[in-house]
């Protein structure tokens, strides 16, 4: 029967310990995660030694270099298990694993990032498992654990981790894996003992569910732009629209945007090219208009009534608008810099589908426009699904915060700040 193996990708002990207590019934290791190691040091292994003297505790080290003396640190820590990286040297692999067996510790060699041919050479060096890990950008990304399973070779138990779900652990052991790793699905859950027990029932069981890959928008449908801010570090905010039309961020009813950039880069007062972009648009556009200037208006009431026509998402104009009074009685919402009376005339100079800079972010055609109550976000549109992922993996982990503070807590209490300031010079 394949163990369960709990991963606390934690920075803070207290909170990794609290999640590790809940889940204690129903998983066989606790790793020690890299993120804990390096915030708390191997006194974290400690700790969950003294905590869970039953379980086997895993220093997820991720070994690159002096093999044989961290594994000795880690074992005299208390850690069962050390973790060295296949992508090291294969002398810093093989020093590992012969101070593992002076000190009684089993090395898992990570196979993060390692070619099959590499794979067979470090087999011959007989760790006690292999650990087949797609790492957590890897699954932003849309990479799978399950679907490299095959590149193994037979004969050394392995450990699968990256991103498994109780509706996909019980593939994992059904294709021969002796350890599941699981974080997220555990850690990030409102309740970790109920989700351990799921996920323990899954691989007992081999109950799988085949889980459809999600569209990037019904993703993003579940995270904010705040989130997805936070996700692209902080980039690709549009900011300054003070002139906002048929979106009303108040109404809990309004529903958030998100379609395809149609970029136009036009003068102030030309309305040729905002006009003619128009023509191209399909029913999962927002138009998106760069104006050297605001003092003219490029988009008014009958620019609006053709957008409403092609069923534009929504127009956001670095620049002036005119006919409020006629844009407030369409179905169309409309973001713009200014308001004015002043058109100017349809010169034609300017470009459709050229890359532009609007409200502060660049802006290609294509790329994904987020609109909510709190803002704009552009996502760039070959990054899209990872972003979507990373944004959603923000929100879980503010719900895990906010369950926190709910309870009892302060924000500067649970992210610890006053640990975590930058000191003064």
């Amino acid at each position: 029967m394949a163990k369960l193996q709990l991963a606390l990708d934690f920075i803070e002990l207290d909170r990794a310990i609290a999640v590790a207590k809940a889940a204690e019934k129903y998983v066989d290791w606790i790793e020690a995660g890299t993120p804990l190691i390096k915030s708390c040091g191997l006194d974290c292994v400690r700790k969950l030694k003294k905590e869970f003297p039953e379980k086997k505790i895993l220093a997820d080290m991720k070994i690159m270099d002096t093999g044989a003396l961290e594994v000795e640190i880690a074992a005299k820590a208390g850690a069962d298990l050390v973790t060295v990286m296949g992508a090291a040297d294969i002398s810093t692999i093989r020093e590992a694993i012969e101070s593992g067996s002076r000190f009684g510790t089993e090395v898992v060699v990570d196979l993060l990032g390692v070619s099959p041919s590499r794979i067979k050479e470090i087999a011959m060096l007989s760790p006690a498992y292999l650990c087949l890990h797609i790492g957590i950008d890897q699954q932003m990304t849309g990479g799978s654990v399950l679907s490299a399973i095959h590149n193994l070779p037979k004969g050394i138990p392995f450990c699968a981790s990256g991103g498994l779900t109780k509706d996909t652990v019980g593939s994992a052991a059904k294709s021969g894996a002796d350890v599941i790793v699981v974080g997220g699905a555990i850690t990030k859950a409102s309740d970790p003992s109920s989700a351990a027990r799921e996920i323990r029932a899954a691989i007992d069981t081999h109950q799988s569910k085949h889980v459809k890959k999600e569209s990037v928008t019904s993703i993003l449908a579940k995270a904010s732009t705040p989130n997805i801010s936070d996700a692209m570090q902080r980039k690709g905010e549009c900011t300054s629209f003070p002139i906002v039309l048929n979106f009303n961020p108040k109404d809990p009813k309004a529903e958030k945007i998100i379609g395809r950039a149609l970029t136009v880069r036009t003068f102030d007062g030309d309305w040729a090219k905002p006009v003619e972009a128009i023509d191209l648009a399909t029913n999962d556009t927002i138009l998106v208009i760069s104006a050297s200037g605001c003092e003219k208006a490029i988009f008014g009431g009958l620019a609006a009534e053709s957008a409403v026509q092609k069923k534009i998402k929504a127009v956001i104009i670095d620049g002036a608008c005119r006919d409020i009074d006629e844009i407030l009685s369409l179905p169309l919402p409309l973001f713009a810099k200014v308001s004015c009376p002043t058109a100017g005339e349809p010169k034609g100079l300017g470009e459709i589908n050229s890359e532009i800079v609007c409200g502060g972010a660049k802006v290609r055609t294509g790329d994904l426009i987020v609109i909510d109550a709190t803002g704009i976000v552009v996502i760039p549109h070959e990054r899209e699904y990872e972003i979507a992922n990373r944004a959603v993996d923000v929100a879980e982990k503010e719900e895990r915060l906010r369950a926190e503070i709910r309870a009892g807590s302060t924000l500067s209490k649970v992210l610890k700040l006053a640990r975590w300031e930058i000191p003064c010079a």
